[in-house]
This record gives C-alpha cells, structure tokens and sequence, in this order.
C-alpha cells in the first residue's frame, strides 16, 4: 500500500508540471511534436530515478554523519552537491545521446542540457532529502515523478499537434492556445487529488 501511494502520488496526484507547476520550461519547450516529448521523457524519467537514489544516498551518508556520537549535519551543501550530480547525469546522457542517437540530440538541442537545471529533478531530489525518504523509496518516487512529468509532457505534445489543424482565433494561435490547454490539462489533473 505504501508503494501505491508513492507511486500514484509521485505520477498523477503531485505532478511536477501540473500540480506544483516545476519544470514548466521543458514541458512548453519541447512539446511541439511528439517524437521530441519522447526522447525528452525518457531522458527525464532517467535522470530523475538515477538522481533521486543518488542524492538521497549522498544526504543520508555524506552530509548527515556522526563520528564518536556527534552527530554533524552538512545539509547546507545539498543543493550544490544535488545539482552536481544531476549534471553529471545529464552529461551522461548528452554522450549517449550524441553517440546513438543524434538526431534526437539534435531535436532536443537546448533543452536537453536544461536538464541540469530543470526544477521538477530538483525538486524530487529535495523532496525526498526533506522526507527522509530511504534510498529505495527515494528512487521510486524520483522515478514515478520522471513518468508523471512524462505522462503530461505527452499527453500535451500530443494535443498541440492537434491544436495544428484546428483553426483557433488569430489572437489564441501559438502560445496562447498552448498556455490556455496546459491550464485546462492541469485542471483534469487536480481531479487526482482526492486519490492520496
């Protein structure tokens, strides 16, 4: 039961993008077409499962230990040592990516070292530091959290390759649409609040 609710939590109830609104630039970025909102979720939920085991497995043993009964707290570092790590994942898949697949590199373009600073992988990783969640139950989430922000960024992608065809007042085409969908698709997903 407790993993269901992490789960469910993590994907639908407490989105990223459309509950806490974190990770909005990604999400408006690359979501003009499908195939790239692919490639940008699968690179998201990689690095969000990744970090989120890695920096709760650093703040629970790095920066809280204890040396003959003194308990000493280095908390204060966590962001810089959060963000470094991410960015190590990130170069990680930079390379990959690069290397596999470089049509894809090229389609996320900026937005694939956005990554780095993308606040929805920091906020899992602070998330989880502030719960004192263990290193497994910090992997779920961060891992539930990259395929809730993945669900939304397709779900998305998908309705403005449709918006596409349709003919919307000149005033609402292009960001104005794509604005005004995001709101009404963040308003279905606070229908899951009652879940958790």
């Amino acid at each position: 039961m407790k993993y269901l609710e992490l789960t469910v939590g993590a994907a639908l109830v407490y989105n990223f993008v459309l509950s806490r609104f974190l990770g909005i630039c990604p999400f408006l970025g690359v979501s003009k077409r499908l195939d790239t909102a692919m490639g940008m979720s699968g690179a998201v939920i990689f690095v969000m499962t990744l970090a989120s085991g890695a920096t709760a497995l650093v703040y629970r043993h790095l920066l809280r230990f204890s040396v003959g009964g003194v308990m000493y707290d280095l908390g204060f570092l966590q962001i810089l040592l959060f963000i470094l790590i991410i960015a190590a994942l990130v170069q990680l898949i930079e390379i990959v990516l690069q290397k596999s697949s470089p049509k894809l590199y090229q389609a996320l373009g900026i937005y694939l070292p956005l990554i780095t600073t993308n606040c929805a992988v920091l906020g899992a990783a602070t998330i989880n530091a502030q719960s004192g969640r263990s290193v497994l139950d910090a992997t779920i989430f961060g891992c539930f959290s990259g395929v809730g922000f993945s669900l939304a960024l397709l779900l998305f992608a998908s309705l403005r390759e449709k918006l596409e065809l349709a003919s919307p007042p000149k005033a609402m085409e292009g960001t104005p649409i794509a604005l005004v969908t995001a709101g009404i698709l963040a308003m279905a997903f606070s229908g899951f609040a009652g879940l958790c």
